[in-house]
């Protein structure tokens, strides 16, 4: 199993790990800096070489991740012509994104109203702000953006709904906003983090929307109800495929990761990919109470198309404020507790670096990683982590800055 690295040991392998670790430690000055800088130089010149980079945070509510990684992504464009940013979202939302960076149709706030809700920050609306000012300074060279997830329903889908039934059947009205109010809070918050938080009230969203579907189903057929039914099938699906309705956060995501090697096929362009660890990880992971199944995300499916050309990159944290809730420090055996020993205020460490025999046993074992989402607990600390079989076969370089502080949500998206 390698090296556990725990703060209280003293054998050699924990002694040659720490020392190991402080002497590969890079320094990085400034995880919000506007331009590239001398202090990531390094690190990107090691990701020049990859056709996909992806870049992994262990939680989407840091201030300090998000913005290491949008800087981290700004020298790949700006040195290294990097042109398309795919990101965790559905294709109908990538559109608008694109849009606006391509065209300045609308502006960053508008256009991520209707945004995967993790992404309604006032960060994500700076990195978009940024790369619709390189888009204007480089009109015939442009970034471009993507979702890769499918088409699924936004807010507004409902109201599409809605409409038709106030003109076509206004007696059945009242029946379908009592299935389509409560499930359209999981535009705001999802279904899993209300279960969490205490404010769910109660049916399953799932039950809901097929119950609509059903009462929609009996209603006039006139020549607008095809396109009414669209909307409220993909409320459906929307519901069928959230993590509450799967039961999980795993899911099959061989279609992301086409749709990521489908983009780079057509277009030529050398693409970063933001996403949590779990899912940029070039590695399946060990999901289940005992860790012993599978879970395949994107990365694993890049890595295997794209071989070395996909290179993986985990930006992760020691301890901090998240907004939600407090992380305390990481335990002693999580590759951030051991990250944790150098003392840096942020730093980068290649994987692929030269090490003793010992070093490299720790390297290629299983390895935790500290992984929260918006369902956290620290009393449940110990459950909040990424398994990985290798750690450096599911990342090539780790990030990782010892305190965080919360993202800034837009208005009507607070976590």
């Amino acid at each position: 199993m390698g090296i556990t690295f725990a703060p209280s040991e003293s054998d050699s392998g924990t002694s040659d790990l720490r020392e190991w670790l402080r002497a590969q430690a890079r320094p990085i000055f400034d995880t919000h800096s506007k331009s590239t800088g001398s202090d990531i130089a390094a690190l990107t010149k090691q990701l020049e070489s990859a056709t996909v980079v992806g870049l992994g945070e262990s939680t989407r509510f840091s201030r300090q991740t998000f913005g290491l990684r949008e800087r981290i992504f700004r020298a790949l464009v700006v040195e290294y012509g990097f042109r398309a940013l795919a990101v965790q979202d559905s294709a109908r939302s990538g559109e608008r994104l694109d849009d606006y960076v391509r065209t300045g149709a609308g502006d960053p706030e508008s256009v991520l109203a209707g945004a995967w809700r993790p992404t309604r920050t006032a960060e994500m609306a700076a990195a978009l702000l940024w790369i619709r000012e390189f888009n204007i300074e480089h009109p015939n060279d442009p970034v471009r953006i993507f979702g890769i997830e499918p088409p699924r329903a936004e807010s507004s889908d409902y109201e599409v709904v809605l409409d038709y039934v106030r003109r076509q059947a206004p007696d059945r009205l009242a029946a379908l906003e009592s299935h389509l109010t409560p499930i359209r809070t999981a535009h705001q918050v999802d279904e899993h983090v209300q279960r969490h938080q205490g404010i769910h009230p109660g049916r399953p969203f799932i039950d809901d929307a097929r119950a609509a579907l059903a009462l929609f189903e009996k209603l006039p057929m006139t020549t607008e109800f095809d396109n009414a039914l669209m909307h409220l099938r993909l409320i459906v699906e929307f519901h069928e495929n959230s993590v509450a309705g799967q039961g999980g956060f795993a899911r099959d995501e061989q279609p992301a990761a086409d749709r990521v090697i489908e983009w780079q096929r057509d277009t030529g362009a050398k693409i970063a990919y933001w996403d949590g660890i779990a899912h940029t990880a070039a590695l399946p992971l060990g999901v289940g109470p005992a860790e012993t199944s599978e879970f395949r995300g994107t990365g694993s499916y890049l890595r295997e198309h794209f071989g070395a050309q996909y290179i993986s990159v985990a930006i992760g944290f020691h301890h901090g404020n998240l907004g939600m809730a407090v992380a305390p420090e990481p335990l002693s055996d999580l590759v951030d507790a051991a990250l944790g020993e150098v003392e840096r205020s942020a730093f980068y460490v290649d994987l692929h670096s030269d090490a003793s025999e010992s070093i490299q046993q720790w390297l290629h074992s299983p390895a935790k990683l500290r992984t929260i989402s918006g369902i956290y607990d620290p009393a449940e600390d110990a459950t909040a982590h990424t398994t990985v079989r290798s750690l450096v076969d599911a990342f090539d370089v780790l990030v990782h800055i010892r305190e965080t502080s919360p993202v800034h949500w837009l208005p009507q998206s607070s976590a």
